[in-house]
């Protein structure tokens, strides 16, 4: 059943057959975190000085390996000597000396306007030479293709894969940039003055005061709108990221963002309608009296839906019925959440995403004025770069992680990214989705992806974040007036994140065709996710569970998990040195932050270069 088939149906209120919302006939398992200890089951690992190995005896008689051992897994992450194994004395100064200097206030404040008056004074050969000594070492591998695979293979040796990012932004004012988003939302056809009565929420609304998406952000690229060219050479940088990925690893991942590829103003409609779509369900189910159920529980029995539509003047009881004809459809009786979602279908005329739920009346209504050709025409190529890029992933053996952005985008975004799993994760993962666990609704959401993913078939691939958009989020809520999307507190947070990470443990253990990415600088996280897959007998030669970190960053969390035989990454940046300073900034911001709240990095750095001292191994170099 089509949404653009049933806006019709609804809007015109006349009879028309409709396909049927097929409906499963199994329950499916419940959405609360289980606490439980399972079955253990795994593969003993190689000895490893980072890694202990303590056999333990499965608990239940009734699996076939009851009997066998199960090696639990501890990492040292004091271990300093294996977590730095794979830096000269020369790269651990170097990381000390940077992240002492994120540690200074006015350094760090002004770090855009120093590099620019360095650059002026020392010339750029000279400004360059410092930066690859200092911030640009540490933090990027390097300025093309070719010059990362020296880092790329030093860390493969040492276990620790990468996720190549092309790191390149635009070095825009903060005039300029707000110039840009507003001028993009106002020339759009639906804001062509009297055509419509515009219906939209003010959260789904441009406002020029966050027209600057990267105010309040330190963690995350921003992209703008320029043309569709633009969108295409973003596209074509994104391939040969993903093409280098595969040319220069095993089993390698490659980052995108939505918002690269097409007009932002297309996410934002998009995600309202989706929200709106949702509210209207759950409307619904509280006229069924399901509204406290979780929300893969709540089912709605078909008869009552019928007869709530008809009193809602959605249509006429006839109309109604035939709505709603179908085989499966008929067998079950209900329908719920993921039924209803796919309402709206790949095949779908854009424009007619624009008609909405109305809750107080019922009815469908227009959100703004339709696209005009050329829009549509823009709309359709979004989504054809989307598709080339996943192709491109396919092709060349490469996994493809879509990146979270703001909440008034993200609905779009995981919804196209699960487009793209349905299409191209059914022989194994392809496409990851990305979760920001410091959101209200993150359980709901993974766990309504997850059972979509078992329901159809297909593997479940997902990257969990804490949040990279959290000050402005917050801002911008309370400037406009619409709910706080974001947990109260780090603590709650935190409770999210490994209340979603051990769901998705739990798909793992129970259908090994869940895959996740605990991308994580919180040790606290990493030791929890070993925890439980100690408990599940979760092997990481299994490469379900992987873990990731930036480039220049907890080292002494990636690479004892990499030379332990877990699936660890670094996220990569690369890009000419002038190109890439935005970048450099935002990672100077973020460290700063990072390195005030604790000094363990810093600590365990010292602790090694004294060790190496006390051992005579003035000029140590890795061998790999």
């Amino acid at each position: 059943m089509s949404y653009a088939k049933f806006v019709t149906s609804l809007g015109r209120a006349t009879p028309g057959r409709i396909r049927r919302v097929p409906a499963p006939g199994a329950r499916c398992r419940s959405t609360v975190a289980s606490t439980k200890t399972q079955e253990l089951k795994g593969q003993q690992m190689e000895q490893c000085p980072v890694m202990e190995t303590v056999p333990t005896e499965l608990i239940s008689p009734s699996s076939s390996a009851a009997h066998a051992p199960l090696h639990k897994i501890h990492i040292d992450f004091d271990n300093t000597q294996e977590a730095y194994r794979s830096k000269g004395n020369m790269e651990l100064l170097r990381s000390l000396l940077v992240f002492n200097l994120c540690t200074i206030d006015l350094l760090v404040d002004k770090n855009k306007e120093l590099m620019d008056l360095s650059k002026k004074f020392l010339g750029q050969k000279m400004f360059e030479w410092i930066m690859k000594m200092t911030f640009y070492g540490q933090f990027v591998a390097g300025e093309d293709h070719n010059s990362i695979k020296p880092l790329i293979q030093k860390n493969q040796a040492f276990g620790v894969g990468a996720v190549l990012d092309y790191s390149v932004e635009e070095d825009l004012t903060k005039e300029e940039a707000e110039k840009k988003e507003m001028d993009e939302f106002c020339s759009v056809a639906y804001l062509r003055e009297g055509l419509v009565v515009d219906h939209r929420e003010n959260k789904y609304k441009p406002h020029r005061r966050f027209g600057d998406r990267r105010g309040g952000v330190i963690s995350a690229r921003t992209y703008f709108y320029a043309d569709e060219a633009k969108c295409d050479n973003q596209m074509e940088t994104f391939i040969n990221c993903i093409k280098a990925s595969g040319g220069a690893s095993t089993d390698g991942f490659s980052a995108i963002k939505m918002t690269a590829l097409g007009r932002p103003q297309f996410l934002l409609q998009f995600s309202e309608v989706l929200v709106k779509w949702r509210q209207f369900f759950n409307f619904l189910a509280a006229q069924q009296g399901k509204s406290d159920m979780n929300v893969l529980e709540q089912k709605l029995e078909l008869e009552q839906l019928k007869e709530n539509l008809t009193e809602l003047g959605v249509g006429e009881k006839n109309d109604v019925e035939n709505w709603f004809t179908g085989e499966t459809l008929g067998s079950s009786g209900t329908i719920d959440l993921l039924d209803w979602n796919s309402l709206i279908n790949d095949t779908t005329k854009i424009s007619n995403l624009l008609m909405v739920p109305n809750l107080e009346t019922g009815h469908l209504e227009p959100l703004l004025c339709k696209f005009t050709a050329e829009e549509e025409r823009q709309m359709k190529r979004m989504l054809q770069r989307v598709d080339v890029l996943a192709k491109h992933a396919l092709e060349n053996e490469v996994r493809l992680m879509v990146d979270a952005e703001q909440t008034y985008f993200q609905p779009a975004i995981s919804r196209l990214t699960l487009e793209m799993q349905r299409k191209f994760n059914r022989e194994k993962p392809v496409i990851f989705n990305t979760y920001q666990c410091y959101l209200k609704e993150a359980y709901t959401n993974v766990t309504v992806d997850v059972e979509l993913s078992r329901r159809e078939g297909w593997y479940f691939g997902a990257k969990l974040v804490r949040g990279a958009y959290m000050y402005q989020e917050r801002d911008r809520a309370k400037e406009i007036g619409y709910e706080d999307p974001i947990n109260p507190d780090y603590e709650a947070t935190n409770r999210m994140y490994h209340k979603c990470l051990e769901y998705v443990l739990e798909e793992i253990e129970q259908s090994r065709k869940a895959n996740v990415m605990v991308a994580s600088h919180n040790e606290d996280s990493v030791k929890f996710t070993l925890e439980k897959m100690n408990e599940m007998g979760l092997s990481p030669t299994e490469n379900k569970v992987y873990f990731g970190q930036l480039l220049g960053m907890c080292d002494q969390i990636s690479f004892p998990l990499g030379q332990a035989g877990f699936p660890v990454y670094k996220y990569v940046p690369y890009g000419p040195v002038n190109e890439v300073i935005p970048y450099l900034s935002r990672r100077a911001l973020e460290n700063r932050g990072f390195m005030k709240g604790s000094q363990r990095e810093r600590s365990l750095l010292w602790k090694e270069l004294k060790r190496r001292l006390m051992a005579g191994q003035v000029f140590y170099n890795p061998v790999y």
